[in-house]
Parts: C-alpha cells; structure tokens; sequence
C-alpha cells in the first residue's frame, strides 16, 4: 500500500459517496409532485449507491491486505449495470424537464441499447472476477454504452441550450465518456490511466450539482 496516493483517493470516494447517495436522498424527499425532480434523486442515489460496490473494495484493498480481486471484479459489474440505468433515467428526465414526448422509437432505441448492454455484461466471458479480464468483451459490452453516450449528449445538447441550469450537461457527459473510455482501453497495460476515473467522477458530481441547482429552482 503506497500511503500518498491512496490517503486522498480514499478520502475523495468517500466524500464522492456521502454526497451522491445524501442528494439522492435529498432530492427524492424536496421533489413533492415534480417529476423530473425526483428523477434526478433516484438518479443521484443510483449513482452513488451503485459506484459504492466498486469503491468500497476498492479503499479497502487500500488500507487492508488480502485478495479483493473478486469483490472488485463485482463491484464494477453492479456499477456498469447501475450506470447503464442512469443514462436511461437522464433521458426521462430530459422528456419531463422539456415536455418532449417526441420520437418514441429513440427512447425505445435507449432501452434496446441498455438491454444490450446489460446482457452483454452477464456473460462469462468477461471474467469480471478474473485477476486479467477480457480487454476484448471490454470493448464488446461498451459499444452500446458509448452509443448511449452519444444519443444522450447530442439530445441535452438540442434541448437545453437556453436552460441556464444544464446547458453544460452535454459537456459533462462527454467529458465523463473521454475520460472513461481510455480507462477501458489501456488501464490493464499502464496503470496510471486508471486514475482518470477521478475526474470521471467529478463529472458526474457536476451533474448532481445540476441536479440540486434544479431542485431549488423548479416550480
């Protein structure tokens, strides 16, 4: 355990942690009859909730000897699943917040994508507990999710140009997808690329301060 980067990365998770799953909680309980505000609680919840499987092995593999490779392993499918719902929840928040209820099939174009996803995370063949997992069934199981990536940022970008709370979400989703999909491609080989999951993270706790500002603005 090397005390100097682990000392603040734990510190920052679990700071990251108190304030995905406490706004979710938050938000859940101010939204009252708005929709879209109690959207972005579960949202936030799920965030957090679903990223604790992954980080808590994490800081603990940190600070406590031991084999974590499998809680690890785990932790990241529970989180590429909640992930995945957090997208499609971003998306239902876009059609309440903007009243648009057009183009159904691309909602149902999310939900196939999501599928896919998720059914593509069960197989075996990603190795999820493995101590070297499949770079390959990495790439596999990310397509659709990048693809929701894409749809998402390109709908927020048409949808919420003249709204002064999230006219930089589009921003903040495509930031968090360039620094996730490096992770996904070179992390096994150089390590330190891991790392951009930090400022992966931050992106999202700019989408949950959006989601606060919303909170307290909506009406």
């Amino acid at each position: 355990m090397k005390l100097m980067p682990a000392l603040p990365e734990t510190v920052f998770d679990i700071l990251y942690l108190i304030f995905a799953i406490s706004s979710g909680i938050w938000l859940i309980r101010k939204a009252g009859s708005r929709k879209s505000v109690h959207l972005m609680g579960l949202a936030a919840l799920l965030l957090g909730a679903g990223d604790a499987f992954h980080l808590v092995p994490r800081m603990l593999n940190y600070w406590i000897a031991g084999n974590w490779t499998a809680a690890l392993g785990i932790g990241k499918l529970v989180t590429s699943i909640t992930m995945t719902v957090f997208y499609l929840l971003l998306e239902y928040i876009r059609r309440d917040r903007y009243r648009d209820d057009r183009n159904k099939n691309l909602l149902t174009v999310f939900w196939i994508l999501a599928a896919v996803r998720v059914i593509l995370c069960a197989f075996p063949q990603n190795g999820w507990t493995s101590a070297a997992p499949s770079l390959i069934w990495g790439v596999i199981r990310n397509i659709p999710f990048v693809m929701i990536g894409v749809i998402t940022i390109a709908l927020w970008f048409r949808s919420a140009g003249q709204d002064r709370t999230f006219h930089l979400l589009w921003l903040a989703v495509l930031l968090s997808f360039l620094f996730y999909v490096p992770v996904v491609l070179w992390s096994g080989k150089i390590s330190i690329i891991g790392m951009l999951m930090l400022p992966k993270t931050v992106m999202y706790i700019w989408m949950i301060c959006m989601f606060r500002k919303a909170a307290g603005e909506e009406r």
